[in-house]
C-alpha cells in the first residue's frame, strides 16, 4: 500500500509554520479565493439533521452517540449540501469540522463554505487537508478566545487561511489513493476490533462466572432470589447495594467546561459517567472508590464500563455515582457491579437514568472477604492470556490508526508523491460494511447546537 512511495522530485518554499515546503508545481491560496461563505436557512425544519463528529466528520445526527436534547424546532437553522464544508466554529481546533456528504440540517453556531469552482478543488482534497493533523496549527491560532474550551473561529479568520493546492487531477489522484488506503487500514481495523470484542466477551465470562458462583462448582447452592444470579453458594451474604456500599454522591460537584478551560494545573483526574473525561486542578476526593454510571446511553448499550475504580486523588461530577466499600476487596465488588444487569433499575428512554434510591436498593450476593480475594486471584490467572492478546490486538489497532493519520498527512501536504501509485491500483467494488471504526468514543461526536459532549454537567 505503501511501499515504494518517494517525495516529489522538486520542492520549494512554503512559507507556512506548519508545512515549510510543498511540491514546486503546487499553489499555496487563501481559502477565500477557492472558498466562500453561505448561509441558507431552513423554512421548515424537516430536512436530516446532521451533527459534527471530530473522528467521523459532518454525520446525521441519528448514527451519532449526541448526548445534547433536541431543539423544539429548526425551522431558521443552517443547512448545507453535499460536497459543503461545515466547521463548528466553536470546536474547529478539536477537529470539528468536514464536508459534508449530504443535504441537512446543521447549527446556528456552524460555518457553511462552498466552493467557487468544484473543477480547480476537489472535495475530498478539501476534506482531508483540513482535517489533518498539520491544518490543526492553522485551525488552532486562527480560533480566538480567553479559555480553549470557548476558542471560536469566524468566518473571516478561517477564510484568510492558506491552502495548499495541487492540479487538479492531483487531487483527484490524492482522493483516490487516500480512499484505497482507508478502506485497507479499516478492513484491517474492523478484523482486529472483532478479536477484541470477542476476546472481551471471553474475559467477561470467566469473571462473571467467578464473581457470581464462585470457584467451587461442588458447594452447596442456595436460591438468591435475585433473577439476574439464581443459585448462589449457600455461605454467601444476600445483601443490597446499599448494605455493601456508602453513597458519597452528596460531595459530587460539577464543574463546566468553561470553569475547566480556565486552569493551568491540570495534574487530577476529572470523572463523568463514562469514567475520565478531563484534567483539573485540585481534587475533592483522595481515597479507594468505585464509581457507577448515573446516566447517558452506555447504562443500556454497555460499550464502556460502567463500573469504574478511582483511586488516590481526583474529582467527579455529578453524573457518576459514589460508592465507598463497607468491607471487601474492591475490585472484586467493582467486578460483581460490573456484571449486573441494571434494565430494571434504569429510567427515561431519551436519556437513561439510573437514580440513587434505584441503585442502592440492586440486591447483591456477597462472598465473605478472603473468598472475595480468592476469586480476584484465580480470575487473574485464567484470564492472564486473555489480557495479554487484548494488549497485542489493541496496541495493533493503536499502531494501525497511527498510520492512517500519518499517510493522510503526508500525502495531503506533499511530502509524499502518490500519482504512480494510484495509477496502478485496481478496480475496487464498493465496501457495503461501515467504514467507522466500532470502537470509537461514544462521546466524540459534537452536538447540534455547539457544544462538545464533554459540556455534561447539569
Amino acid at each position: 500500500m505503501i511501499e515504494g512511495l518517494e517525495p516529489y522530485s522538486e520542492y520549494r518554499a512554503a512559507g507556512l509554520p506548519w508545512l515549510p515546503t510543498i511540491p514546486r508545481h503546487w499553489s499555496v491560496v487563501r481559502a477565500k479565493s477557492v472558498l466562500r461563505s453561505v448561509d441558507v436557512r431552513s423554512k421548515t425544519g424537516e430536512e436530516e439533521l446532521l451533527t459534527v463528529s471530530s473522528e467521523r466528520g459532518v454525520v446525521p445526527r441519528r448514527t451519532a452517540s449526541v448526548t445534547m436534547f433536541k431543539a423544539e424546532s429548526y425551522v431558521g437553522h443552517k443547512l448545507c449540501w453535499p460536497d459543503d464544508l461545515v466547521i463548528n466554529s466553536l470546536w474547529a481546533w478539536g477537529r470539528g469540522l468536514g464536508v459534508a456528504r449530504e443535504h441537512g440540517i446543521i447549527s446556528t453556531a456552524y460555518g457553511v463554505y462552498r466552493r467557487r469552482d468544484p473543477n480547480e478543488l476537489h472535495s475530498g482534497y478539501l476534506h482531508e487537508l483540513v482535517r489533518s493533523t498539520p491544518f490543526q496549527w492553522e485551525l488552532q491560532v486562527r480560533s480566538k478566545g480567553i479559555w480553549i474550551s470557548r476558542l471560536q473561529l469566524t468566518d473571516a479568520s478561517f477564510l484568510d487561511a492558506p491552502l495548499p493546492v495541487p492540479p487538479p487531477d492531483e487531487q483527484a489522484a490524492i482522493v483516490r489513493f487516500l480512499d484505497h488506503a482507508d478502506r485497507r487500514i479499516r478492513r484491517y481495523i474492523r478484523a482486529k476490533e472483532k478479536l477484541i470484542k470477542l476476546l472481551e466477551e471471553q474475559k467477561q465470562t470467566i469473571i462473571h462466572q467467578a464473581v457470581t458462583r464462585g470457584l467451587d462448582p461442588g458447594v452447596p447452592k442456595k436460591e438468591s432470589g435475585i433473577p439476574w444470579i439464581g443459585g448462589v453458594p449457600q455461605h454467601w451474604r444476600i445483601s443490597r447495594v446499599k448494605g455493601e456500599f456508602a453513597s458519597l454522591n452528596a460531595r459530587r460537584v460539577p464543574l463546566s467546561s468553561t470553569e475547566r478551560g480556565k486552569m493551568t494545573l491540570r495534574r487530577y483526574d476529572y470523572y463523568g459517567a463514562s469514567g475520565i473525561i478531563d484534567k483539573v486542578d485540585d481534587f475533592i476526593f483522595d481515597d479507594e472508590l468505585l464509581l457507577i454510571a448515573e446516566d447517558g446511553a452506555n447504562l443500556v448499550l454497555r460499550n464502556l464500563p460502567l463500573a469504574i475504580v478511582a483511586r488516590g486523588r481526583f474529582w467527579v461530577n455529578n453524573h457518576a455515582h459514589i460508592l465507598k466499600p463497607r468491607r471487601g476487596n474492591l475490585d472484586f465488588l467493582a467486578c460483581m457491579m460490573e456484571s449486573i444487569d441494571y434494565s430494571p433499575w434504569i429510567t427515561g428512554a431519551a436519556q437513561p437514568k439510573l437514580t440513587k434510591d434505584r441503585l442502592m436498593s440492586v440486591q447483591l450476593a456477597v462472598p465473605p472477604a478472603a473468598e472475595q480475594d480468592a476469586i480476584m486471584a484465580a480470575v487473574g490467572l485464567r484470564t492472564s492470556h486473555l489480557r495479554s492478546s487484548l494488549a497485542v490486538a489493541k496496541n495493533e489497532v493503536d499502531l494501525l490508526r497511527e498510520l492512517r493519520t500519518r499517510l493522510i498527512a503526508d500525502v495531503v501536504t506533499g511530502q509524499l508523491d502518490v500519482r504512480a501509485a494510484t495509477a496502478a491500483l485496481p478496480d475496487e467494488p464498493t465496501d457495503d460494511e461501515p467504514i467507522d471504526d466500532p470502537d470509537e468514543p461514544l462521546d466524540d461526536d459534537l452536538d447540534a447546537d455547539g457544544d462538545a459532549p464533554e459540556d455534561e454537567d447539569a
